[in-house]
Order: structure tokens, then C-alpha cells, then sequence
């Protein structure tokens, strides 16, 4: 038996790529790298954190307390390790990690290095570490660890990705190495200032076996609304064919750096042991969006983080982030 397991599962730790001086994040490094502190601080009060940075001793002397966490010095291109870090599975009661290529988004930017970030830091695991020929980011797939896959249509079949594949072979792909026989893809759902093809982790995730959370635009006048309804329209389909239940979350005001909209998303959440961590960007559906969370979510400690800075590079708190189910250690 083989499956993905699910986000909302027990973790070993959390995986995070230090912002640094020759990446994307030069222009304004001080405020990205404290947001990255602010991240991993409220990471390290649940379970441990695993830190790929640059400078090893360098990052090590911002952190006053260093409980829970470790730190392996190896140079990126970029920070999204939700794209480029290994996804776990389980195989025979046995964890195990998957390696996909990473092309920086179907070679929009230099990816080279984040591509080989896996096999290089892999002395950290303690399990195996499979190389995978598909290109594949983690944030393209969400599971509800038991049969479901769910991605969009946008992406994973995106021809600046597998070209040679079509749909019919990309899922029996997708079945093959995540073992999960249900495949769904959204044909609808973007956010402006997305350089990721319509990533799912920005638009609809599982919390657990049957439910999903969505991101619900009302404003007819907002630029997602039509999409974003036909996205709710296809989750409702879903709902009634499978059995899910859906809890939407409200769009954000639209935020702006530059003159350009960015991607702020509720949907970009981070589950850790005993707590979710939620994106927030100053505006007044903040307040709204962490409620839902505590009503959705009793029994763990719901963290608001400020995001605003990551969403000048278009991603949140889940894109620089990769959990590492219970099964994988840190071998060091």
C-alpha cells in the first residue's frame, strides 16, 4: 500500500530556506528575513525545524534560542521550499520521500540549485530519498491522505511543465507514485500576481479526511469573482459526488506593492503539531479569516503571521515552508 500523507497528519519537522542576499528577496532582505524569523520562532514552540541557509553561522546568530532547531548550509536560487523540498509518503508502513524536478515554475526562473537541494542536503534525513523523473511542486497537490488527490488543471497539466504528457497519463502518473486512486482537477481558481500556474495551496486545501477549506470571493466587482465562483462551483460538485464538506474563507482586500496586486490568500495556511499558523496581511478580513480557524479548528492554537512581505514575491507562509511527516527524522 502506498500513499501521501496528509499535511494535517503528525509531523517530524518543518523544512525552511533562509532568505539571502542573491535571491529574489535583495531588495528589501531585512524585512523578508525578519517575517523568516517570525516563522520559524512560531514553528520551533510546536516541533523542530530544519533551516537551509546560505551562511550557517550567520542565520544560527539571529536566533537567541535555538531549541528545536538545526541548521544545514547550502546556497539556493530562491526560498519557496514548498516547491522544491521532497514530499513524503508512506509504502509498507514505511516513510519514504519522493524527489520531483523543479523547473522554477515551467522555467520562468533559474532553478538549477533549488532542483538539487534535495539530493544534496539529503544526509539530514534519516529515510530514503527517491528521485522521481515528473516535474512536480509541492505546492500543485493537495491530499486528504487516504484516496484524494486535488490540483488544478492550470498547473499540473500546464504544457511548460510535462509537455509530453497528457491528462489521462499525467493522473495514472500521479496514482503511480502517490498511490492515490482519485485524482480531481480544478479547471477554475487563480489569484492576481500568482507566478505559479494556479497553485491549489493558494486556493482550496484539506484539513482532514473529507473536508475542504476554499477561498470564497462575493465582491462582484473584484477581478477573482467570476473564477473563483466557478471554482466553488466545481468544490460543491465534489462535495456532492464524494461526501466533503467545504468551509470557504474570505478574499482579502486587494493588496498592492508597486502598482502590481499580490496574492494574499487565507488558503496558504501551515499546519504544525497542536497549532495552525495563518498568513495575515493588515487588512480587515484578518480578523474574520483567524476566527474561522478557531471555530474550524477547537482544540489547536490558531498564530496569525504577518505575510505581507512575502506576498511581494508572490507567495505566503505556505509556499517557504515544507512539513516532513512523523516517519522522517533529522539525522543530525
Amino acid at each position: 500500500m502506498k500513499r501521501l500523507i496528509a499535511e494535517f497528519e503528525e509531523q517530524s519537522f518543518t523544512q525552511i530556506i533562509f532568505p539571502h542576499a542573491k535571491s529574489d528577496w535583495a531588495e528589501y532582505l531585512q524585512e523578508a528575513q525578519e517575517t523568516f524569523i517570525n516563522i520559524i520562532n512560531a514553528i520551533t514552540k510546536y516541533q523542530e525545524c530544519l533551516v537551509v541557509c546560505d551562511d550557517l553561522q550567520s542565520v544560527k546568530s539571529r536566533f537567541s534560542d535555538t531549541q528545536n532547531l538545526y541548521f544545514v548550509e547550502y546556497e539556493t536560487n530562491d526560498t519557496w521550499a514548498r516547491d522544491c523540498s521532497a514530499l513524503c509518503i508512506e509504502e509498507d508502513n514505511t516513510t519514504k520521500m519522493l524527489d520531483f524536478t523543479f523547473t522554477g515554475w515551467g522555467e520562468k526562473f533559474e532553478a538549477s540549485k533549488d532542483n538539487a537541494m534535495s539530493s544534496a542536503i539529503k544526509r539530514c534525513y534519516d529515510k530514503e530519498l527517491k528521485k522521481v523523473d515528473l516535474i512536480l511542486e509541492g505546492g500543485a497537490v493537495e491530499t486528504n491522505g487516504v484516496d484524494t488527490i486535488l490540483t488544478t488543471s492550470e498547473c499540473m497539466l500546464n504544457k511548460n511543465r510535462n509537455a509530453s504528457l497528457k491528462k489521462d497519463q499525467m493522473t495514472k502518473k500521479l496514482q503511480e507514485e502517490f498511490g492515490m486512486s482519485r485524482i480531481l482537477y480544478l479547471n477554475h481558481g487563480y489569484l492576481a500576481g500568482d507566478d505559479t500556474d494556479s497553485h491549489v495551496d493558494t486556493l482550496a486545501r484539506f484539513i482532514d479526511e473529507n473536508t475542504i477549506m476554499y477561498v470564497q470571493c462575493n465582491d462582484e466587482s473584484d477581478e477573482h469573482y467570476k473564477e473563483l465562483k466557478l471554482m466553488q462551483e466545481e468544490l460543491q460538485a465534489f462535495s456532492q459526488t464524494y461526501d466533503f464538506k467545504l468551509i470557504p474563507l474570505p478574499m482579502s482586500d486587494a493588496c498592492y506593492f508597486e502598482g502590481e496586486r499580490l496574492p494574499a490568500t487565507y488558503a496558504n495556511f501551515l499546519f504544525v503539531n497542536g497549532a495552525v499558523l495563518v498568513p495575515i496581511y493588515g487588512v480587515k478580513q484578518d480578523e474574520e479569516a483567524l476566527e474561522i480557524f478557531r471555530k474550524t479548528f477547537p482544540t489547536k492554537e490558531i498564530v496569525g503571521i504577518n505575510c505581507f512581505s512575502l506576498i511581494k514575491q508572490h507567495g505566503s507562509l505556505h509556499c517557504v515552508t515544507m512539513n516532513f511527516a512523523a516517519g522522517v527524522n533529522i539525522s543530525f
